[in-house]
């Protein structure tokens, strides 16, 4: 009989176990992405021209495997693919291994793993070990002088507590938690992102910093030498004094650049040092800024590839499911909650017979409570999950809008920043050349000092311009490559 009411309880939750599950299923919200970035056409991103047409030009559906739905992107692309230079690598490296950010962010993970496996654990029965001895004395005067006497008890057994998720509540705050542990995830790809692009962008800029520390040394050294050239023209009454001060003007100006220069040098390898998790130092150089490999082509590929390769825009999604999914654990309050209890075990006053069949106990029951009146708290608390699901979808749509934004602004940036130091290549190319025809007019006696001095400082300003150009166009292929969601792939 005994075992009978223990299977037909069994047979009973299982039955309740298989209830539904209220709340919203959860839906990808539906984005309006452009057909191509806008700058693509400019870097030789074309991808999306291969789509097979007919003869009248309307595009016809391509295989699965077709080159528009295959497109390459800079953003598929491994880190160590898009940066050529190998002491950039190994700085890469040691940043992703040893950088406080990407600690931090993968500690969150465990602690999202953690609270996933709390909040699974309330879908199924808890169960304890229950155990006691209890030992009494009676006092003789309580049973009438007869003599005191002392009594002892003994418990051993298993007590169970399960409250039944019939409306879900439990898988639906599982699958929240579960949500969040994907949002951790993808948030430490994007800290991961963020890392690359910092210590490629400072070291592109400490590259930079030392050509133009260049630069300035080998103006000075040169002015120097013209500032020579001028003392002893005037010394031979060739030339004036006033010409001689505008080439002290020259060597000051270009010497007043190099402590400046130094400085931001020391705060870069400083800044770069602490985003690799090390104490303020040198840092060892690689490839001069000018001798960067660079990309002509930069494929960005296709605007739908960019909603799952980002991954703040796939974190914005975990988030959203885990909004949905709090809906159903809210809704789940309106109904009535089923919990069920259990206790097994033995009981005697005597240890040699605590385990006999006579002392073996058991109990079991069902308990359901169902809300009546709470001055509107569920209904509340359902409203606030409707509307933090609302603002989660608004803030999806806005991270991918802003991924868009993101693309089209780092492709104009590439392919104008690449035509603005081509230009200034020009530039520096003929202020040298006037730089040379002002000094063999001057030395000719056919021109002023004031000739040379503007011709001068116009090549030195080109110089560093020029150098600033180079700069621009490697971060913006940095940006692009960030923007392309590119960077976390190991």
């Amino acid at each position: 009989m005994r075992k009978q009411s223990i299977a037909a309880a069994l047979g009973a939750a299982t039955l309740i176990l298989s209830g539904c599950t209220v709340g919203p299923k959860y839906k990808r919200p539906t984005v309006d992405t452009p057909t191509v970035y806008r700058g693509a056409e400019a870097n030789g991103n074309t991808q999306t021209s291969q789509q097979p047409h007919d003869m009248s030009g309307a595009a016809l559906p391509g295989p699965p495997n077709s080159p528009a739905s295959t497109a390459l992107s800079i953003g598929d692309e491994k880190w160590w693919e898009v940066f050529g230079d190998p002491q950039l690598q190994d700085l890469i490296r040691l940043a992703l291994k040893q950088n406080y950010d990407v600690r931090i962010a993968a500690e969150r993970i465990l602690e999202s793993q953690a609270q996933l496996a709390i909040t699974r654990s309330q879908q199924f029965p808890e169960i304890n070990g229950v155990g006691g001895y209890t030992a009494q004395r009676y006092p003789s005067a309580q049973f009438g002088g007869l003599g005191s006497f002392v009594t002892h008890l003994g418990q051993l057994g298993l007590a169970s507590s399960w409250n039944l998720d019939f409306w879900g509540q439990y898988r639906n705050a599982t699958k929240a938690a579960r949500a969040q542990l994907l949002a951790s995830q993808w948030a430490q790809r994007g800290v991961m992102d963020t890392l690359i692009l910092d210590v490629a962008t400072g070291y592109f800029h400490l590259r930079t910093l030392d050509l133009e520390l260049e630069i300035s040394r080998r103006t000075l050294a040169s002015r120097q030498e013209s500032l020579k050239l001028t003392q002893t023209l005037e010394a031979g009454g060739n030339v004036s004094l006033l010409d001689v001060r505008q080439a002290e003007e020259l060597v000051n100006a270009a010497a007043a650049t190099i402590p400046d220069t130094e400085r931001q040098i020391t705060q870069e390898e400083n800044a770069l040092q602490t985003l690799l998790g090390q104490n303020p130092g040198e840092i060892a150089r690689g490839l001069p800024i000018d001798q960067q490999p660079r990309m002509p082509v930069v494929p960005a590929g296709l605007p739908s590839a960019l909603i799952e390769r980002r991954p703040d825009i796939r974190q914005a999604e975990e988030l959203l499911i885990s909004a949905n999914a709090q809906i159903g654990v809210a809704k789940a309050q309106y109904f009535p909650s089923i919990s069920l209890t259990g206790q097994v075990g033995t009981a005697s006053n005597a240890l040699n017979t605590l385990f006999q069949d006579s002392t073996f106990a058991y109990s079991y029951g069902a308990a359901v409570t169902q809300p009546l009146f709470n001055a509107g708290r569920i209904r509340g608390n359902v409203h606030l999950t409707e509307a933090q699901e609302r603002e989660a979808v608004l803030a999806y749509k806005k991270t991918i809008a802003q991924a868009f934004q993101d693309v089209s602004n780092a492709l104009v940036a590439y392919q104008k920043f690449r035509e603005f130091r081509e230009q200034q290549e020009h530039f520096v190319v003929a202020s040298r050349e006037a730089v040379n025809l002002s000094n063999m007019r001057y030395t000719g006696g056919y021109s002023g000092y004031l000739e040379v001095l503007t011709n001068q400082a116009a090549l030195f300003q080109g110089e560093l311009s020029l150098a600033s150009a180079r700069e621009e166009e490697m971060l913006s292929l940095v940006q692009l490559y960030n923007a392309l969601g590119g960077g976390w792939q190991q």
